[in-house]
């Protein structure tokens, strides 16, 4: 998901441009500054509750079953003794609260080498069962609220978050903030600067913030970010925030931006800004309505804030947590969570699929030379993945 400017100038209608079918439960921070032409430019937040996933046993025949007591045993019984151990420490210094191991744990399922994938997977699994016992034990209530958060440079991320943080901790809350960066399509990097500018956030020992390189991945988060909010979740956090990778000024007015909100914020809603921040809010409640609801029991709202004096901080987050209840007791939340997760096993099976691929030796040395077919044009980019599948797909 990514939210970006939905008004690129104050004065500027938009409404006809907008196109759009209904929003889910986000939240939309419009800023009142926007660092280049003094417009408001967008934040989305997107609340969710947590709960937990069904295993779905498939059979294709006898030799194929699968048995989910035998997941977490099948994960481990190929560890050495030293591998085990070092699962062991990190799942009890994981769950006994331990950031370092917290720390540790999220570096090993971000982890591309093999081995440590396979680590991670029974980590992931031991974490898993906690949770599912934690929640058993709660009356099957989740126990995390997860929001995610997205907009441009300049919306006023960082503010908004380190603002909202320290208040949610007051209140007695663990708070994780997984913030994930832009990778440079050039060299890879990535900089990684959003912990930098949360400073009294960075050194509340009820918040723990980790950012992380998205490494070429679409969407907005990385490869594991479903993993790093598992583990942060067996660690204890109670609110999970995902500060996703944001959009440009335009993005706003394009088709399914704004059909994603379930909530509307308005940020730095203050001083000289506040007449436009109420403009912005108007034309926000307009656009909303031409939206087809995909919620039989919500509809997003628009609220005005200030990060700066805290105004509206508190109103916002009592709409969120209402969006929590309301969804929650129809069912619509743990219906969307479970898809999430199917479309994420499917992720990660094509992203696997494609790894194998593209290793495969007699396949691997084909690549390149029908990569140089192409650019010359002596081939066409469907021709030559079709030689290359069917190459692939005589191999025994």
């Amino acid at each position: 998901m990514s939210i970006p400017t939905l008004l690129l100038h104050p004065y500027q209608h938009f409404l006809n441009s907008l196109r759009i079918p209904s929003p889910r439960l986000h939240c939309i921070l419009h800023s009142g500054r926007h660092p280049a032409s003094g417009a408001s430019s967008a934040v989305l937040l997107k609340p969710s509750g947590h709960h937990c996933t069904k295993w779905t046993l498939l059979s294709g025949g006898p030799r194929r079953a699968l048995c989910a007591q035998a997941t977490l045993k099948d994960h481990t019984e190929g560890l050495s003794d030293k591998e085990q151990k070092f699962v062991d420490k990190l799942y009890t210094g994981l769950v006994g609260g331990q950031r370092a191991c917290l720390a540790e744990a999220i570096t090993l399922v971000e982890s591309t080498h093999a081995r440590k994938k396979e680590l991670a997977q029974a980590l992931l699994q031991r974490v898993l069962a906690h949770r599912r016992e934690q929640e058993r034990l709660n009356q099957g209530k989740p126990l995390t609220f997860r929001v995610g958060l997205s907009g441009p440079p300049g919306a006023g991320k960082s503010t908004f978050i380190e603002y909202f943080g320290k208040m949610l901790t007051e209140r007695g809350h663990r708070l994780s903030v997984l913030a994930v960066d832009p990778s440079s399509c050039t060299s890879g990097g990535s900089l990684l600067g959003d912990k930098t500018r949360m400073i009294e956030l960075s050194r509340d020992m009820n918040a723990y913030i980790r950012p992380s390189p998205t490494s070429g991945t679409l969407g907005g988060v990385t490869r594991t970010t479903n993993e790093a909010i598992l583990l942060c979740e067996g660690g204890g956090y109670d609110i999970i925030l995902i500060e996703t990778v944001g959009g440009d000024e335009l993005q706003g007015i394009k088709r399914g931006i704004i059909e994603m909100a379930d909530l509307v914020v308005i940020t730095k809603s203050d001083g000289d800004l506040v007449v436009p921040a109420r403009r912005i809010q108007a034309e926000y409640v307009s656009a909303l309505k031409l939206l087809r609801r995909r919620s039989g029991v919500w509809r997003p709202k628009v609220i005005r804030i200030s990060a700066r004096s805290g105004e509206g901080i508190s109103e916002m987050w009592d709409a969120m947590r209402e969006f929590q209840q309301v969804m929650l007791a129809s069912g619509e939340l743990t219906t969307k969570r479970q898809k999430q997760q199917r479309v994420w096993m499917w992720n990660l099976i094509q992203e696997n699929i494609l790894e194998h691929f593209k290793t495969q030796p007699g396949i691997r040395e084909q690549i390149p030379l029908m990569e140089r077919k192409v650019l010359s044009g002596a081939l066409s980019p469907g021709l030559a993945a079709d030689l290359l599948l069917k190459a692939f797909k005589s191999k025994p």
